[in-house]
């Protein structure tokens, strides 16, 4: 195997090869002039980072200032652009790294791949029947939703991937000096189209843009990405436990929020979640269609040669007495695979048609199309054509296991007060109660369980209700029509955001009984196809969350929901807006108590939980890479499954490439298995109680002095606003969801996407770190034995580790002299300088802090691929972090007169895009 310098001169080699190819294109596009403008800012920029003075500086910022417009803006273009390549030859060297450790035939196998798992249990002594009831109990699902935090156009994440595809062909050993050239002259196109296409979007995408969007993803990679990492999971275990025959359960799957979260997007109605499951199904049906056609071409046995199963036989003379082919049935009689497989494309076509009413003539379910293929499968077994069996037919037979006719798990969210209104306007008219929204919780408890217990109905078609009643009963109805229509496991659950009281889970559950997804059945059981699911978001609905669930649990009504659920009960918690509330280590802690103290409570109900991560990409939003964010939790509250959010540019990051997205998923479930293995054999000093005291200051400490500055200062919303981009933010158009709640100003108001991302566009990255160094100085005071117990905590606690770390790969992504140019563009410097002070010196004691807990000499050094990414990268983000402040500047100047300048905020917001790109976390 390559050592790691080997490969990584080839990354190197890759990053200067795309780089050249930039740069011809650049002389191409704009002559030596824009060529030589680009080299020397990279060159001055270069210089300050390495021997930084006041003389450099100026220079810089001359350079800057004084580009002409026309060829400030292909500057801009161009640092950007070298972004998306650097970030290309990156995803390129993992898959590289990965083949790499396959190419020595598993002589070594690679770090937190399946094999490497399950290789472990093995050495372990773990015996087979202990292996099965692990594969049994792990549970993931990842759940992609459409917020707004992915600015590249899906126009360029196609030119992406094709120069992706080409690169990789650079390996090729056997590629002749002509072809090298011809592939040369391919990307120099790819990155020419590149430079020549707008990666801004002229407006703001509809939600069924934001689903088809999301639909990329399966259709590009993960349809044929998720049934490879269940077959070498099955493969792992053949090799370390051959005596045992495996079949690998569901375990990982993926859901989605894209046209069913209609929390403040007034534009996702019932009607679009409505079209948005259309084409979900349309998808899964086209993919079916795919995989038949390619399976006709190979299913070539004949009768002359093997004796094919007589169940086979009779399939296709059912198939000929129900359904009419539009086409001939295949021409040769002695291929009766081939035959079959005619009449299952056309069952598949007719099923795309809802308008067929003709049931034998299409599939009323993929349960009947399962059963086509294992028809199939048997029969090749038959006559030992099992290769071709488990190769090509098992892949399918999984696909349906997987993706069914619905193709994804749609989630419904909405906020609980927008149910408390219609609960208010409908119990009013049915004289049940004459002022809902004010009832205390108790009464409010009463009444709903009261209704839950009636079965008589609390709406009539004959009442007029206003418009967003209507709307709030409309989408209950359309998961009752789709659960019928394309299968229970379309809509299982209903999130619901602010969750604040154990009135607003059965205001949703009363809902469900209306649509008939919830009643008693004749022997009086409950059943319940709709489950609701709470979302605690601020650090106070995290301490209410045991109380509130405890409650409802009690009562029998809704406790028999959960029991016709398998006794589960789903529970999100939501990371970006205990961060807001809270800050970083304040909300870190209090999700760990909420998860373990929630746990405890439902164990003594007998119920087991799913807990929903709320996830964001960026680290002020709880984001890590997959597999650190199922290992971060304890391991004795994943036993019910993990469900975790996929957003914005993670998809893309994870998703867009087959090689990439195969890595991230074989991790997730290595750290499945390694989580699980946790809960039955806990590990000394992974739970470290004693500790929790400690801990508990830290927080304290921490929150007081992030709530000092973001509620308790009165002159930071202004400073927040100012130096950062937040208003040029919301012009971006790549979300359709608005970027405050009831386009309010107010804090609570605004979201946790633009906060963050605000803050990461200005280098202070402030929500995922500030604060931090104040809770652990408030321990240390100095005391060399309190700097022995944070050194110890970081060696054995995992949870400790895991969030020093964190703030490790904040603080190395930070740069404070580059915040200190945005604090320029506040008008009262006074003001501007003072909080900066503030936010520097909070800086500057966390990394001293967390440099003597780590005992590294720099940040990062724990993570040195990183490291050397973020400090390559900074000369090249660094001169579009001083154009945006400047272009900022000029925009802002004209706006206050009245004026505008479409060209100037085009700019600003091509800044925008080229620093997101440049900051991404890598390795």
């Amino acid at each position: 195997m390559q050592s790691r310098n080997q490969t990584n001169n080839l990354l190197r080699r890759d990053v200067r090869f795309l780089g050249h190819i930039l740069g011809e294109v650049l002389i191409h596009q704009g002559g030596m002039e824009l060529f030589d403008k680009v080299e020397k800012i990279r060159e001055l920029s270069k210089t300050l980072r390495s021997n930084y003075s006041q003389e450099a500086y100026t220079e810089f910022k001359r350079e800057i200032n004084a580009l002409d417009p026309e060829i400030r803006h292909q500057v801009i273009r161009a640092f950007a652009i070298y972004f998306q390549l650097v970030n290309i030859a990156e995803q390129n060297h993992r898959i590289r790294r990965k083949r790499d450790y396959e190419r020595t035939a598993g002589e070594n196998v690679q770090p937190g791949s399946i094999e490497s798992a399950i290789m472990e249990l093995s050495r372990q002594n773990v015996d087979a029947a202990e292996v099965k009831e692990i594969i049994h109990s792990i549970s993931l699902e990842l759940v992609m939703t459409a917020h707004p935090t992915e600015a590249t156009r899906r126009a360029v994440l196609d030119i992406h991937r094709r120069i992706s595809n080409e690169m990789m062909e650079l390996d090729n050993p056997s590629l002749t000096y002509r072809e090298r050239e011809q592939l040369r002259e391919r990307l120099l196109g790819e990155v020419l189209t590149l430079w020549q296409t707008d990666e801004l979007r002229d407006r703001k995408p509809t939600v069924i843009d934001e689903v088809r969007n999301g639909l990329y993803y399966f259709d590009e990679t993960l349809f044929d990405v998720l049934p490879n990492v269940y077959a070498e999971f099955e493969r792992c275990l053949g090799k370390y436990y051959p005596e045992e025959k495996w079949d690998v359960p569901s375990y990982l799957k993926f859901g989605s929020w894209i046209g069913g979260d209609r929390d403040g997007n007034p534009s996702v109605t019932s009607d679009i979640t409505w079209e948005t499951l259309i084409l979900h199904r349309k998808l899964a049906l086209y993919k079916y269609e795919q995989g038949l056609k390619e399976l006709l071409k190979r299913m070539s046995f004949s009768k002359n040669i093997v004796a094919v199963t007589d169940e086979l036989l009779a399939s296709i003379e059912r198939d000929r007495a129900a359904v009419a082919l539009k086409h001939d049935v295949w021409r040769n009689e002695k291929e009766p695979y081939r035959i079959k497989i005619t009449y299952m494309l056309e069952k598949i076509r007719n099923t795309f048609d809802n308008r067929k009413q003709e049931q034998a003539g299409k599939y009323r379910s993929a349960q009947e199309f399962k059963e086509d293929l294992l028809i199939l499968d048997r029969s090749l077994r038959n006559h030992y054509a099992d290769f071709v069996a488990d190769m090509y037919v098992r892949k399918l037979v999984r696909q349906v296991d997987l993706f069914g006719f619905h193709l994804v798990t749609l989630d419904i969210r909405q906020h609980s007060k927008e149910h408390e209104k219609a609960m208010h306007e409908i119990l009013g008219k049915m004289g049940l109660a004459g002022n809902y929204a004010s009832l205390p919780e108790n009464e409010k408890i009463r009444l709903l369980t009261d209704v839950l217990n009636d079965p008589r109905p609390i709406t009539s078609q004959y009442l007029d209700y206003s418009e967003s009643t209507r709307e709030c009963l409309d989408v209950y109805r359309v998961i009752k029509r789709a659960q019928q229509e394309f299968g229970q496991q379309c809509i299982v659950s209903y999130l619901i955001s602010m969750t604040q009281g154990s009135s607003d889970l059965l205001e949703v559950l009363v809902f469900a009984k209306e649509a008939g997804l919830y009643y008693r059945d004749a022997e009086g059981r409950v059943v319940c196809t709709l489950q609701p699911v709470p979302l605690f978001e601020t650090v106070d609905d995290l301490h209410a969350a045991p109380q509130i669930m405890d409650t409802l649990f009690r009562i029998p009504a809704y406790r028999e929901s959960v029991a016709a659920r398998n006794h589960l009960q789903e529970i999100m918690l939501g990371y970006s807006d205990s961060n807001k509330d809270g800050g970083m280590v304040t909300a870190n802690w209090e999700l760990r108590l909420a998860l373990k103290t929630i746990t405890a409570m439902a164990n003594e109900h007998q119920i087991k939980l799913k807990f929903f991560h709320g996830r964001g990409g960026a680290l002020g939003r709880g984001g890590m890479p997959l597999k650190d964010s199922i290992l971060a939790q304890p391991p004795e509250t994943v036993g019910g499954g993990i469900k975790i959010t996929e957003q914005g540019e993670v998809l893309s990051s994870r998703y867009s490439v087959q090689g990439i997205a195969y890595r991230s998923l074989e991790q997730a479930t290595s750290s499945l298995i390694k989580s699980a293995m946790l809960a039955r054999h806990p590990q000394s000093g992974n739970d470290r109680e004693d500790l929790d005291e400690l801990m508990a200051s830290i927080s304290e400490f921490s929150r007081d002095k992030y709530q000092d500055l973001i509620f308790r200062d009165p002159d930071f919303m202004k400073f927040f606003k100012e130096s950062t981009p937040l208003p040029e933010i919301g012009e971006l158009k790549i979300g359709s969801r608005p970027t405050k709640r009831n386009n309010s100003d107010r804090f609570e108001d605004l979201r946790a996407i633009p906060w963050v991302f605000s803050w990461t566009q200005s280098r202070y990255l402030l929500p995922a770190w500030y604060a931090a160094g104040t809770g652990l100085q408030q321990f240390y005071q100095g005391n060399p034995e309190n700097m022995r117990t944070l050194k110890t905590m970081y060696e054995s606690w995992p949870f400790f580790r895991s969030l020093i770390d964190n703030l490790q790969m904040a603080l190395a992504k930070a740069d404070m002299n580059i915040a200190k140019e945005y604090g320029l563009l506040v008008k009262d410097q006074q003001v501007a300088r003072r909080i900066f002070d503030l936010i520097e010196k909070e800086y500057d004691l966390t990394s001293d802090l967390i440099l003597q807990i780590t005992g590294q000499r720099e940040i990062l050094d724990n993570v040195p691929v990183i490291q050397e990414s973020i400090r390559l990268r900074n000369p090249y983000v660094d001169p579009l972090s001083y154009l945006q402040v400047q272009l900022i500047s000029e925009l802002r100047a004209l706006r206050e007169q009245g004026k505008d300048d479409a060209l100037l905020l085009r700019e600003v917001l091509l800044t925008i895009n080229g620093i997101a790109a440049g900051l991404r976390n890598t390795g």
